[in-house]
């Protein structure tokens, strides 16, 4: 090899020496981690499943009520009042069917319904700076059914009453880097609800207390 080819190799070869560790911080999962700080606004998309626990019900036809699992997508918007206090929105909805088990008439198949049950909770970071960050979390939930069917006779009306109880959370945010974080949650909701069939002539009060467990990704702004 020449002098001046080797001199030219020896030039290409420290300006992409140079020139790699930029490039790759330009890969955002690459960058140094911001963590969480006061006034900032944290954006999580998760994947839930919302799972009815049932665990007490009374009907004016004996037996009890069960609601089916569901799994949906969820939006949380949280807001960091200080480094390790935030509140947290969440907006999901699910469709649910709804049957009853050793009546009087025996199984019966009530019908389906959607829940809308928005959640507000204030949250406690801890270690909100570093990559690892766990939370814990206390609020209420308003429960909102709609698009209520009900199944075919001896169903043939229903309906749900709106219904709000406590709400309690654990879950963590790990800062892949930059803004970007990978978050899983759980959540246990206590809801008592009470239905009415066929114009009140059937009446229950279910205890579906869900536990909603997710995974997701977040964008802190």
């Amino acid at each position: 090899m020449s002098p001046r080819l080797a001199s030219r190799f020896a030039a290409l070869l420290l300006a992409s020496t140079l020139c790699a560790p930029a490039a790759f911080a330009a890969d955002p999962w690459d960058l140094a981690p911001l963590g969480k700080q006061a006034g900032t606004v944290m954006v999580r998309l998760r994947a839930i499943g919302v799972l009815p626990e049932n665990t007490s019900s009374a009907t004016s036809i004996g037996g009890s009520v069960e609601a089916t699992n569901q799994a949906a997508p969820e939006l949380d918007l949280s807001y960091f009042f200080t480094d390790h206090i935030a509140a947290e929105l969440i907006a999901a909805s699910t469709r649910h069917s709804i049957s009853a088990s050793r009546t009087a008439i025996g199984g019966v198949d009530i019908g389906s319904t959607y829940i809308l049950p928005p959640t507000l909770t204030l949250q406690y970071h801890f270690r909100p700076h570093a990559r690892f960050s766990p939370y814990i979390g206390a609020g209420v939930t308003v429960a909102w059914f709609y698009d209520t069917k009900p199944a075919d006779p001896p169903i043939t009306k229903l309906g749900l009453a709106t219904t709000a109880g406590p709400a309690f959370q654990i879950g963590a945010d790990y800062n892949v880097g930059g803004h970007w974080f990978l978050n899983v949650d759980a959540k246990q909701l206590i809801l008592n609800v009470r239905a009415r069939a066929n114009e009140g002539a059937i009446r229950a009060r279910v205890s579906l207390d869900p536990t909603i467990i997710g995974a997701g990704i977040g964008y802190r702004f």
